[in-house]
Order: structure tokens, then C-alpha cells, then sequence
């Protein structure tokens, strides 16, 4: 399993208009792309960052199938986010890949 993971920061002000965006457009975005099966919303508890830390993880079943969304789509997305919310987050993102569970 390959995840694509998406780490964001965000300012307290602005959380609930993000979330309700990162919902609406940006989440429904990135599946509309057809590249993953599924995906989890997550938020960091215990973040010794200021603001508020959210992951959302993209699953797909194989790094080829991951590939064109990166190439073609993922900083697309990252544009749109940015220009909706400039200065006011931080990104960064991870790619993983499933060793072992139970």
C-alpha cells in the first residue's frame, strides 16, 4: 500500500473556513483524480507547533498508479490551496508505503 500523506499547520483564526474548503474542494479534488481508493482526515494532539497540525492520507495500491498524480496533479493542488490560504499554513508531504500490519 502506498500512502500519500499531506501534512498541514494552520493558523487557529482561519480552521474552520480551512477545514470546511480542505472538504469541500481539496479533498474531493485530489479522489475526483482517480488515482486513490480511500483516504483518512487525522489531527496531530500533541503538535509542539503553534496552530493546528492536520494529515490526511491518500491510499493507493501501487507507486505506478501514484506517479501521475504526482507529476500531473499534485502541485496543481498545492497552487489552489495556496492561493486560497497564502501565508496563513505551512505544507509539507510524505510518501509512504506499507512494510507490515496486522
Amino acid at each position: 500500500m502506498i500512502i500519500y500523506n499531506e501534512t498541514f499547520i494552520v493558523e487557529e483564526s482561519i480552521v474552520e473556513t480551512w477545514l470546511s474548503w480542505i472538504k469541500t474542494n481539496h479533498i474531493p479534488a485530489i479522489m475526483g483524480t482517480g488515482f486513490f481508493d480511500s483516504y483518512k482526515v487525522m489531527t496531530v494532539l500533541d503538535s509542539p507547533n503553534e496552530g493546528i497540525t492536520y494529515c490526511f492520507q491518500y491510499f493507493t495500491d501501487s507507486i505506478e498508479r501514484y506517479s501521475p498524480f504526482y507529476y500531473k496533479h499534485r502541485e496543481k493542488f498545492h497552487q489552489l490551496h495556496n492561493a486560497q490560504f497564502e501565508e496563513q499554513f505551512v505544507l509539507f508531504t510524505t510518501l509512504m508505503e506499507t512494510v507490515d500490519e496486522l
